[in-house]
């Protein structure tokens, strides 16, 4: 009987008893404070990493991870009886991640059926994606149909998030367009979203609450047709308060997942956001 595991990486911010659940591999990437490098999960936790930020002034930085590093990983999975595998990474358009899962995928490819996919997202919606693919493969799922399940759903996946700061996004060059939105870095609360793979700043809000309040609405209007909703957040004291006005509004347990160093030294400490997939047009 054929065997379909799942593997991610880092960036997908899922809680590590989540994956553990679904039997989901989670491939780490690498952070650097300065002279300092850590393996993310491994060497660092995410608390770690954000009292980290707490400490320095320091801009941390991000590395993907080996292509050794994924095909250990696929190795151990065929080890394990692994006839196919499903890899999710990180947006190719932030990350050279999957470049280094494509390349492991090509050392073993006489060996063991892997399958890349993009999922031209961030965060919880890369782990949202994972989960969905590991409860295929748990129904018997082919990896055939896995891999259009989680391209069809990829592009259904939506991620909205209100920023404490621009800071890191601005030093780190993951954000188009973000001049527009400068103005007093002091006195508004950005607004991103994920779209085609790039984050792009999709307004501003003057406060946190209110830019709680647009997460709130975005959801609300969304709501008939939202699967998988969950909430991302970077050490935030008031995500409890969020998921507890989001619940009414769907069906279904609300996922949630700290953000992790992967996106954290991107977003910055205080980001809080959503992400749902949308149901298919009928």
């Amino acid at each position: 009987m054929a065997s379909v595991r799942i593997v991610t990486d880092s960036s997908c911010d899922l809680p590590q008893e989540v994956a553990d659940q679904h039997g989901i591999s989670i491939v780490p990437l690498s952070i650097r404070f300065g002279d300092e490098e850590f393996t993310d999960r491994e060497e660092l936790s995410t608390d770690e990493f954000w009292a980290k930020c707490r400490a320095t002034d320091l801009l941390p930085e991000t590395a993907a991870p080996s292509p050794g590093r994924f095909e250990q990983t696929f190795r151990a999975l065929a080890a394990e009886g692994a006839t196919s595998i499903i890899t999710i990474n990180l947006s190719s358009g932030l990350s050279a991640t999957i470049e280094a899962a494509r390349n492991a995928q090509r050392a073993v490819a006489e060996d063991l059926d892997v399958r890349i996919i993009d999922s031209q997202t961030v965060s919880v919606g890369v782990g949202a994606l994972a989960v969905l693919a590991a409860e295929a493969a748990e129904a018997g799922k082919s990896a055939d149909e896995i891999e259009e399940l989680v391209n069809d759903v990829a592009g259904r996946t939506r991620v909205h998030a209100a920023l404490d700061t621009l800071e890191n996004l601005k030093k780190g060059g993951r954000i188009g367009g973000a001049q527009s939105m400068l103005g007093s870095l002091l006195s508004i609360k950005p607004l991103i979203e994920v779209r085609n793979g790039v984050v792009e700043p999709n307004g501003k809000q003057r406060t946190r609450s209110r830019a709680l309040d647009h997460l709130v609405k975005l959801v609300t209007e969304e709501a008939d047709n939202i699967e998988r909703l969950a909430v991302l957040h970077a050490a935030c004291d008031d995500v409890d308060a969020l998921v507890d006005r989001l619940k009414p509004l769907v069906d279904g347990e609300i996922l949630v997942g700290q953000i992790g160093p992967v996106v954290g030294a991107h977003a910055g400490i205080g980001t809080i956001g959503v992400t749902f997939q949308v149901a298919a047009k009928s």
